[in-house]
């Protein structure tokens, strides 16, 4: 049983991953930390976990702990991942795992170095139903593929919340522009070759609340839209020659109208539905990490998390240059 830590009490730890380490096989919750302490023991005691910390360095320190899942603000994740791989931890980052994708090349240098298992936290890969689309495509059910449409929006006018504080990497681009570029990734086996992009920057909070974004992958193209002042809303569609496939909820699993895979032929009908009830992603990734570390599976790899990252760098860059950038 791997001994998981928290780092900070946040919404994303106490609604799905804590629950998940709760019903992971082969984890337990072992320790929370947070800088307000009866804060920590709170949560502590709501969840069952036999330790509490007021510091996060408290917890990195403590034996009784080996991996360290850390959801806290985005300008933090690459700080905290560092110090946690020093302390000698494996560690599960919420994503973005970095401002940059040169931040994640400190991780891997450092997680190697260091010999820890160290994974970026997109729930996503670890979901059957994208491992449905990625063998649909694969095996040519829609023919060749042309097309990528994508959207994930929110409406979240908070000045306190932390998707709005860019000191904190709040913005739609960090938060949720990663989702489509990493399942497009994972579904297809291809790179993004160039970029272009328009991105408005709200002006009471600086961060970047509207983007859209072409994507060119070298032999098929993905357009993106993505808003945090818009209604809620989350599409992907992969359009090929001979048909399409299209998530009921491609990023959250399990909303909307539940998970399930659409597949259209080239006359636009259903010719089948593929479903997958019940699953808990995150639990899913859990498991996976806990198998990583024991040495009998794999994880979403850290040079995946730095080409996600790099794309990201180059849709910031396009939309200052108003041109194609090329994805370093």
């Amino acid at each position: 049983m791997l001994k998981w830590g928290i780092l900070s009490t946040a919404k994303i730890a106490r609604e799905h991953l804590m629950p998940a380490i709760g019903k992971a096989t082969n984890g337990s919750l072992a320790a929370i930390a947070s800088r307000d302490l009866e804060r920590a023991r709170e949560i502590a005691s709501a969840f069952g976990i036999p330790r509490a910390y007021g510091s996060y360095d408290e917890l990195l320190a403590s034996p009784d702990v080996d991996a360290i899942y850390i959801p806290l603000p985005t300008a933090q994740h690459t700080e905290w991942t560092l110090k946690a791989i020093a302390a000698g931890k494996h560690v599960l980052c919420e994503k973005p795992m970095g401002m940059t994708a040169t931040d994640i090349e400190r991780i891997i240098a450092a997680a190697k170095g260091a010999g820890v298992i160290v994974s970026e936290a997109f729930m996503v890969t670890y979901h059957p139903q994208w491992a449905k689309v990625r063998d649909l495509i694969a095996e040519g059910a829609i023919g060749r593929l042309v097309h990528v449409e994508a959207s994930f929006s929110y409406h979240n006018v908070d000045p306190a919340n932390m998707r709005n504080r860019p000191e904190l990497g709040g913005g739609a681009l960090r938060d949720i522009g990663v989702y489509p570029l990493v399942t497009s990734r994972f579904a297809t086996g291809r790179e993004p070759v160039r970029v272009r992009a328009r991105v408005v920057t709200d002006e009471a909070f600086g961060t970047d609340s509207f983007v859209t974004g072409t994507v060119d992958f070298g032999d098929f193209e993905m357009s993106v839209y993505l808003g945090t002042r818009m209604a809620q809303r989350q599409t992907i569609v992969f359009h090929g020659e001979e048909g399409f496939i299209e998530l009921a909820a491609p990023f959250n699993a399990s909303l909307y109208d539940g998970d399930k895979v659409l597949l259209h032929d080239r006359g636009h009908r259903l010719t089948e539905t593929f479903r997958f009830p019940g699953i808990d992603q995150y639990r899913l990734q859990i498991e996976a990490f806990g198998e990583a570390v024991a040495g009998n599976g794999a994880v979403f790899p850290l040079e995946s998390s730095r080409r996600n990252q790099a794309a990201i760098d180059a849709l910031f860059a396009a939309g200052r240059s108003g041109d194609w950038v090329p994805v370093a």
